[in-house]
């Protein structure tokens, strides 16, 4: 049997303003949410109580043309029966009215919903965790009352568990996102792998997750080109007043697009993997390229055809295959897979 649910539908979201790309909330918004203050209205009428403007204001705290204001979008937008009887100076339901107007939400919906909360804990301690955990707090607190849910105690049996998470600092990461949406230069520290830290002086273009880390991009202007940036190496972020314009041609998306996680390249490498049957299964069921191609072999094996822009990742990913997997092509990363294999077998005698 397929269940529907009440959720309450926060209609009355109030206007924000925008000043430099930030969210400003008007100092006279922070009184009862809207939807709060019309549920109350609601039930007030509901009941057959004697309710004028110059009551609710004081009750609920705000001005009496704040209480015009819900009072006006509840019958034009809601199309609830409410009218003025100038007799007795106080607004009624000209009809019996026994809910107030929700969206209803579906079982598998409702469940999607449970499902994708207990998600959200294997970003706990990421940069957007906070967030995410208010947009859910809110989410629930427009029910109006208590749902009995079955399947959600069946959600013990949901779990979600990401290796390697990337460790980030949030004052770096909502300093250089100010950077971002604002197009300011920034000024940090870098430590690249075995490096001591060198400045860099960076226009930053776009923040991305790749593969359980954040990273930025951004125009190095000292080495005049694009560069990325592991967030968990960089320290001590300035941002300058210098302002820069973003390439209309950049995207997050082509830059991408010639790497297998995050290095791309100017290269142009078609890369094949052939794999062992015991793994093809495996190798099926994910996504790894847009430009990947599997190839059907005798005996159950399969090739994996990419083209790439660059192949040091490539080397590393096939690497935790093990014997399952064994490079075709190119030649150059043939050669350097057993290079590293050999290094390797002679640590191990």
């Amino acid at each position: 049997m397929r269940e529907s649910y009440r959720v309450g539908w926060d209609i009355a979201c109030p206007s924000l303003e925008i000043l430099n790309n930030s969210y400003v909330v008007p100092q006279t918004q922070l009184s009862r949410p809207p939807l709060e203050r019309m549920l109350r209205i609601h039930d007030e009428l509901r009941r057959g109580a004697f309710v004028n403007c110059t009551k609710l204001s004081k009750e609920l705290e705000v001005s009496r043309k704040t209480i015009l204001r819900d009072i006006a979008f509840m019958r034009d937008r809601l199309d609830l029966p409410i009218e003025f009887d100038a007799h007795i100076q106080a607004y009624r339901y000209t009809e019996t009215v026994t809910a107030f107007p929700t969206v209803n939400v579906t079982e598998g919906e409702l469940l999607a919903l449970l499902v994708a909360q207990r998600a959200l804990e294997q970003y706990r301690g990421t940069p957007f965790h906070g967030q995410l955990e208010i947009a859910f707090k809110k989410l629930a607190g427009g029910l109006r009352d208590r749902i009995s849910f079955s399947p959600a105690d069946e959600l013990r049996a949901v779990s979600f568990k990401n290796i390697g998470l990337g460790k980030t600092n949030l004052a770096v990461f909502n300093t250089l996102s100010g950077a971002v949406l604002r197009s300011h230069t920034v000024t940090f520290d870098y430590r690249k792998p075995g490096d001591p830290k060198a400045s860099r002086h960076v226009q930053p273009y776009h923040l991305a997750n790749r593969e359980n880390l954040w990273y930025l991009v951004g125009f190095d202007l000292e080495r005049e080109a694009l560069r990325t940036f592991a967030l968990p190496r960089i320290a001590d972020v300035v941002v300058t007043k210098e302002r820069f314009v973003r390439p209309t041609d950049f995207s997050p998306e082509k830059f991408f697009a010639s790497a297998l996680g995050v290095l791309g390249g100017k290269g142009d490498h078609r890369v094949v993997i052939r794999f062992s049957t015991a793994v093809a299964d495996r190798v099926r069921e994910r996504e790894w390229h847009e430009s990947a191609e599997i190839h059907d072999l005798d005996g159950g094996a399969i090739e994996l055809w990419m083209r790439l822009g660059a192949l040091k990742e490539v080397e590393q990913w096939v690497l935790g295959w093990g014997a399952a997997a064994e490079v075709i092509g190119p030649p150059a990363l043939r050669k350097s897979v057993r290079q590293t294999i050999s290094e390797l077998a002679g640590r191990y005698r």
